[in-house]
């Protein structure tokens, strides 16, 4: 898997520039069974990532453009009449939408209304999309990408908060530094073609999400996981004061589950075979910004569900016995 992400990274340096950290969350997401949500202004080349990732990993890949007017049936198919030529006769036949790819791409998700969202949760968490009284398989492995722009309000449908939390990780795609936009500028300004090989077929991601899961974690590990999450709940016992101060409500379990299988990947994709503190800490972001809403107080002070985070990261001690003997802690720990 070490082995596989730094060629990975190799083939996407041709068209990307930069953003390995984005890159990076985006394959322990893929890895890991999991679904991703990008969020960033225009012109970011988060379409451009995502296609070129699914290049390099040999997969089948749709794009679905959302726009207000688009439908829960032009996502998932619908049932046609078909003529039968040897026979004559009119027979149903189910013809598949866009969702049926190992890599869908979700572009603009937040500019169709909720209804058409809803489209994408039986698939994101089932893998079947259900038609009539049907039930149909999607394709394994399957992922959903999907990108959101978060400065226009016209037109647009924030995401239920039940959608969200089917993703994993929440990534926040930034301006690139001074010398990733030159470079941006040079090439995207002159001619240059770029031959993007495949790296993986699905049956080796298929094996590499097996083998994902075989990967011990300690038990500190898990609880160092919990604290962090569990300390986002407000009216649990031990949390601190700045979380009941600045937060409305806080992540569930699906939080807990994300951190420690991200983890498990990020330590493969690195070429450990164990979990680190420090594996938790850095997917922290990713996967709790989108599932604590801070209130209406914390956000007239400019403060941000990522400074929250930052808060709760200092204030909890990586080191198993500094966190067992802390007594605001236990109090987590015995709720």
């Amino acid at each position: 898997m070490q082995k596989a992400r730094e060629q990975i990274l190799g083939e996407l340096s041709q068209v990307i520039v930069g953003q390995q950290d984005v890159v990076e969350q985006i394959l322990i997401s893929m890895f890991s069974r999991g679904h991703c949500l990008l969020e960033g202004v225009p012109g970011l080349a988060k379409t451009l990532m995502i296609s070129t990732i699914a290049r390099t990993l040999n997969l089948s890949f749709s794009r679905i453009q959302f726009t207000p007017d688009l439908m829960p049936a032009d996502i998932t198919g619908t049932e046609i009449l078909e003529e039968n030529k040897s026979t004559g006769a009119r027979e149903r036949r189910f013809m598949e939408g866009p969702i049926f790819s190992n890599i869908v791409l979700a572009d603009e998700i937040n500019r169709t209304p909720p209804k058409t969202q809803a489209a994408l949760l039986e698939a994101m968490q089932e893998r079947t999309v259900t038609v009539g009284r049907v039930r149909h398989e999607l394709a394994n492995p399957f992922f959903v990408l999907a990108t959101q722009n978060p400065i226009e309000q016209e037109g647009t449908y924030s995401l239920p908060e039940a959608q969200q939390d089917r993703f994993m990780f929440k990534v926040y795609v930034d301006y690139p530094s001074f010398d990733d936009e030159f470079e941006v500028a040079r090439r995207t300004t002159a001619r240059s073609t770029h031959d993007v090989k495949s790296v993986l077929s699905g049956e080796d991601i298929l094996r590499m999400q097996d083998a994902v899961r075989d990967v011990p974690v300690s038990d500190h590990v898990i609880r160092f996981a919990l604290t962090l999450v569990r300390q986002t709940r407000i009216g649990s016992e031990g949390i601190p004061e700045f979380v009941a101060d600045n937060v409305g409500w806080g992540a569930g379990p699906r939080a807990v589950q994300n951190l420690i299988l991200g983890g498990k990947t990020r330590a493969l994709l690195y070429g450990r075979t164990y979990v680190t503190t420090d594996d938790i800490v850095a997917l922290a972001k990713p996967v709790l910004r989108h599932r604590i809403a801070i209130n209406f107080a914390a956000q007239s002070d400019g403060m941000t569900t990522d400074d929250v985070i930052d808060q709760l990261i200092q204030n909890t001690p990586a080191k198993e016995d500094e966190l067992t003997s802390d007594a605001r802690f236990q109090k987590i720990f015995a709720s």
